[in-house]
């Protein structure tokens, strides 16, 4: 018996799973439930649109973190429905049927994605930091309004509703990071709304790790998640006073404007 807290990592043979996997093996004992087969650790390949096969991969686990889903911003309705709707379902049913301790949910900042409309976050979207004065703007935090900018982040709005419910009628433990940009190339330089949104892979590691280490006195929170950098839009003080988190990357302000990487589009 190893000692570690056993995880399983939904969409753990992606991005940000295998970034987990890589940086906190030492910590953890992975399970990948992915509609593929990761070549990092122990592989469930299913899907979780279907309820069964989610119960027989988390038996016996201590929590789960929740990463699989249609991860476009403008997923249409039908996918977003099976692969983020339902499929975020059957983790919190599962978990709570299979006696799973914390789940982890990857929400989005794009369950707030609205305020990209107003000023002055507008202008840091776009590139326009000379309207702006450098720390001397308001910073969105956890208190603002859902608003979602489609049907994905309708779906991310929706989990974090289902993790309060579970917690208050299920005695399910709940964490929703509102994650920024995870970049497979780890270089936010090609846009300023990256620059904004990054969330480094060691940033992202530790957050993940600061959640799943989390104490039971922390049954439910709801918290921002990027890198500190310069022209933020998100407030992450949340995430650093109740979870500790310390981010290690910063993004500047300097980008050549250009297409994100193919793996992140």
């Amino acid at each position: 018996m190893s000692g570690k807290k056993k995880v399983v990592i939904t969409g753990g043979a992606g991005l940000i799973g295998s970034i987990l996997i890589d940086r906190l093996s030492d910590r953890y004992d992975f399970t990948s439930l992915d509609i593929k087969e990761s070549n990092q650790a122990r592989s469930v390949v299913a899907n979780l649109s279907e309820i069964g096969p989610v119960e027989e991969a988390f038996a016996g686990h201590d929590a789960v973190v929740h990463l699989a889903a249609d991860r476009n911003s403008g997923a249409e309705w039908d996918s977003a429905l099976k692969n983020n709707f339902i499929a975020t379902y059957n983790v919190f049913e599962a978990a709570k049927r299979t006696g799973v301790k914390r789940v982890v949910f990857a929400s989005s900042q794009h369950a707030t994605g609205g305020f990209y409309l107003d000023e002055p976050w507008k202008h840091i979207c776009d590139g326009e930091f000379d309207k702006l004065t450098h720390g001397e703007y308001p910073l969105l935090d956890e208190t603002c309004q859902i608003r979602p900018d489609g049907y994905y982040g309708t779906s991310k709005a929706y989990g974090e509703a289902l993790g309060s419910y579970y917690k208050d009628y299920h005695g399910l433990k709940s964490i929703h990071l509102r994650i920024g940009w995870v970049l497979s190339e780890n270089d936010p330089t090609f846009s300023p709304f990256a620059l904004s949104l990054w969330l480094s892979h060691r940033d992202i590691a530790q957050i993940v790790d600061r959640s799943l280490a989390a104490p039971d006195s922390l049954e439910y929170g709801v918290y921002y998640a990027t890198s500190d950098n310069m022209w933020k839009i998100w407030d992450i003080s949340r995430a650093k006073s109740e979870l500790g988190y310390a981010p290690e990357d910063s993004s500047g302000q300097d980008f050549v404007p250009g297409p994100p990487p193919l793996r992140d589009q």
